[in-house]
């Protein structure tokens, strides 16, 4: 049986990169914030853990984002498909990333995705053209992780 999973990604500022990621993959920020009340009235939890962004309750450093079409539980916000999950550490990145995402262009192409990403944060490095082996620019997001939009 295939075993579920999610991608984990440190950041420096969890909810403002997952406003980021989910307009750049066109995916949705998921509310937390029904759990966090429960969690929140149990006691289970201090306000401490809790903030806010985007006029939601969120967990203090983290911050989702899901596929739309994904199933998700109603109760938590959590998406039981494709997601990012990021998390705030203390450490800002400091080299290459060993692991990154490829966006692929839909209808418009290649330069309408590029111009689309900057127009979000996102800033182009280098161009790759391999010709019928492919062709992407390599990006940053606003936090300097690296991505291809291919």
């Amino acid at each position: 049986m295939a075993l579920g999973w999610k991608l984990v990604i440190d950041s420096v500022n969890a909810p403002v990169i997952a406003d980021f990621w989910a307009a750049a993959l066109e995916y949705e920020v998921e509310d937390p914030t029904p759990l966090i009340e429960q969690l929140l009235a149990a006691g289970r939890i201090d306000a401490e853990a809790v903030t806010e962004h985007g006029g939601r309750k969120i967990f203090r450093g983290y911050s989702a984002i899901r596929h739309p079409d994904d199933p998700f539980d109603e109760t938590s916000g959590i998406g039981h498909g494709r997601r990012l999950l990021f998390q705030d550490v203390p450490e800002r990145k400091t080299v290459k990333n060993r692991l990154h995402i490829d966006v692929h262009s839909g209808p418009g192409g290649l330069d309408d995705l590029v111009e689309r990403l900057e127009s979000l944060g996102a800033t182009r490095v280098r161009e790759v053209d391999k010709g019928p082996a492919g062709h992407w620019w390599l990006m940053r997001d606003p936090e300097g992780n690296e991505f291809c939009a291919a």
